[in-house]
């Protein structure tokens, strides 16, 4: 019921309980951390070792999967705190919800949505960017405009496989996830039995020289790492089917960010020291070549099949998942009414697969670190820093939020996230920074015009929906 308020806004509080209706709370710390380790891993590693260890000049390319671990655990509990108090299906765009709507309405979560659009596919686009790397140790010779047309394929085939009833969809994942298991394994074992340590910790002359230089590529690095470790958050976006959310999150994150650190460094260090570093940078599958180097041509042939399933199943469960997070918003009413629109017959949300499917095709087109600088300047700002003011935004607002998990010293990890996610930022370079600057400023022009025909806020009542507080508030105390 609308309050009345000394304000020329109008506040309508609404208390509820967190969970959402038809969701089951089946899944424990194991499955949480599978899924998130799931997530994290995908075809990164298998193409981004390259870049790391070029930007970084060699084995100092550790140090900047070091630095990506350390952003990764302090923003992680960030997300560990919100989850907990918040667990409901949606991850940012509760808590981006939760915090704002007391100054800027429903703006905040709308762009979280809007930006989502781009910085999801385009970390798909990463897997087809893969995929047809990975196809290129079968074909050497493909030409540019070759790549391109198997790059469209590639995703036409994944909106196909994602064209049907969930239950069956369920099976499928289960199976790429064993196999992209299998991948990564192959690699590391190999690297490992053909182990020179020597060449793998050798630093080159002036490597670790505290100048520009170095701060500069750490910064490239950081970029590269951060991609890398991106889904510890996964968990988060399903806060309504954890079991005991409040300890199951927090602990499913950390574990998974230091699990996923682990084998980071065991393929690095491995790969550093089955190949020069000179011969890694300028590989396009490096674990093709890795494989061949050590077990010979007919292993590395069978597990680059293995790779291309992974990428392909890191693009088909990515989008599996991002085509929800605009399809949610919308069923919200806190998003363009169109991406809320389920299949007739197989109850999916085609619209929104069909078009983050698009911007995938579009992604595919570019270079690797030209998407990856994107997509990283993207969530920056809309998700990143701005979870982290959201933390402490609900600190002081909702001070008697139920918070099964509170920030081991308060407010330093969050502050070290924040130095850590603009110097990311920054290192993502100018026309990346400027891009996501040009579309957060259209997501803003497309939110004016969806606020005035929903008449809401600036053109019409504030509302402030306090959902996961336990006792309500006077409409007089919010302010």
């Amino acid at each position: 019921m609308a309050t009345p308020m000394a304000t020329s806004k109008q506040v309508d509080k609404v208390v509820s309980g967190p969970a959402a209706e038809g969701f089951t709370r089946s899944l424990g710390l194991f499955q949480a951390v599978a899924i998130n380790m799931t997530q994290i891993c995908g075809i990164g590693p298998f193409v981004t070792i390259p870049l790391m260890v070029a930007v970084m000049g060699g084995p100092t390319a550790l140090i900047g999967w070091v630095f990506g671990a350390l952003l990764a655990i302090t923003d992680g509990l960030v997300w560990a705190e919100l989850g907990a108090a918040m667990p409901g299906a949606g991850g940012s765009y509760l808590y981006l919800r939760e915090a704002f709507q007391y100054s800027t309405g429903r703006l905040m979560p709308f762009l979280f949505v809007w930006t989502a659009m781009i910085f999801i596919p385009l970390i798909m686009s990463t897997g087809v960017i893969g995929l047809v790397q990975y196809l290129g140790y079968y074909v050497p010779d493909l030409a540019p405009w070759q790549a391109h047309l198997i790059s469209l394929g590639v995703v036409a085939a994944v909106v196909v496989a994602l064209y049907r009833e969930i239950s069956s969809i369920g099976k499928l994942t289960t199976v790429l996830w064993s196999i992209m298991l299998v991948a990564v394994g192959g690699v590391i074992v190999a690297s490992f039995s053909h182990f020179d340590a020597a060449r793998a910790f050798r630093i080159p002359a002036g490597a670790l020289r505290l100048d520009a230089r170095f701060f500069t590529g750490l910064g490239a690095g950081l970029v590269i790492a951060i991609y890398d470790y991106l889904g510890y958050n996964t968990v988060a976006y399903m806060g309504d089917e954890l079991r005991d959310p409040g300890r199951v999150m927090p602990r499913a994150i950390v574990y998974s960010i230091l699990g996923m650190m682990a084998i980071y460094l065991c393929m690095n260090v491995g790969v550093l020291g089955a190949m020069p570093w000179q011969e890694i940078a300028g590989s396009k599958s490096v674990g093709s070549a890795v494989l061949e180097r050590t077990w010979g041509k007919t292993p590395a042939q069978v597990f680059t099949a293995l790779i291309i399933v992974t990428a392909f199943g890191s693009v088909f469960a990515g989008l599996l998942g991002g085509s929800r997070v605009p399809y949610n918003a919308a069923r919200d009413r806190l998003f363009l009414p169109m991406f809320g629109r389920l299949h007739p017959r197989w109850r999916f949300p085609h619209v929104s697969l069909l078009v983050m499917a698009a911007i995938t095709a579009v992604g595919s087109l570019f270079t690797l670190d030209a998407v990856i600088n994107m997509l990283v300047a993207v969530m920056v700002l809309l998700q990143s820093i701005a979870q982290i003011a959201a933390l402490t935004i609900l600190r002081r607002r909702q001070p008697a939020l139920r918070r099964p998990y509170r920030m081991v010293l308060y407010p330093l990890p969050s502050l070290v996230a924040l130095v850590g996610w603009v110097y990311v930022y920054w290192a993502s370079g100018k026309t990346p920074m400027l891009l996501a600057l040009a579309w957060i400023a259209a997501g803003t022009v497309a939110f004016l015009f969806w606020a005035r025909r929903e008449k809401t806020w600036p053109f019409g009542p504030r509302v402030i929906r306090e959902a996961y507080l336990i006792e309500p508030r006077n409409a007089s105390e919010i302010s």
